[in-house]
């Protein structure tokens, strides 16, 4: 494989990979390192490369191998938590920003169904892509994706209750 392929097939996904990266691992920082440690590595095995079916999928897997591997050594599985588990409801409430508060709920799900939702909603990859990537029956994907979202909504319900009580006790 020419440095010319390579650029064109397995480095222009560097963009997603790092998007992928960072929701999982939630820090620009480390998903970046994963990034390039994984472009190093795939130079390395360049010519190996040639033969993978579906490169894409192949990358994002390797993404998904590489952040797991890095919570697991890293502990930075506690900053997952931890960053929106500090961050209060008046907070929330206060910012009026859904887009945040529902990335708030997405991070607070369990890792599959975090990487589901992600590589569904926001990269928008097909459930079959998606089931090659996180090495899952397409219906695993299909069940993770429908409970993921629906937690999501269960929050979003009690983040509009919570509001509604604030907004009733002031005699509004």
């Amino acid at each position: 494989m020419t440095q010319e392929i390579f650029q064109s097939t397995v480095y222009s996904l560097k963009n997603e990979m790092f998007r992928f990266a960072k929701k999982f691992l939630m820090s620009a920082d480390e998903a970046e390192d994963v990034v390039m440690d994984l472009m190093m590595k795939f130079w390395q095995k360049k010519e190996e490369l040639l033969v993978v079916e579906n490169l894409k999928s192949f990358a994002m897997r390797s993404v998904k191998n590489e952040c797991l591997n890095r919570l697991k050594h890293h502990e930075v599985k506690l900053g997952f938590a931890s960053q929106t588990k500090h961050t209060s409801e008046l907070y929330q409430i206060e910012t009026n920003n859904m887009k945040e508060q529902i990335l708030g709920f997405i991070s607070q799900l369990p890792d599959k169904q975090k990487m589901v939702i992600h590589l569904k909603d926001v990269e928008e990859y097909e459930i079959s892509e998606i089931a090659g990537i996180m090495e899952m029956e397409e219906n695993a994907v299909r069940v993770n994706l429908m409970r993921a979202r629906q937690k999501v909504k269960e929050s979003i319900n009690k983040l509009y209750a919570y509001e509604n009580r604030q907004i009733q006790g002031l005699g509004i």
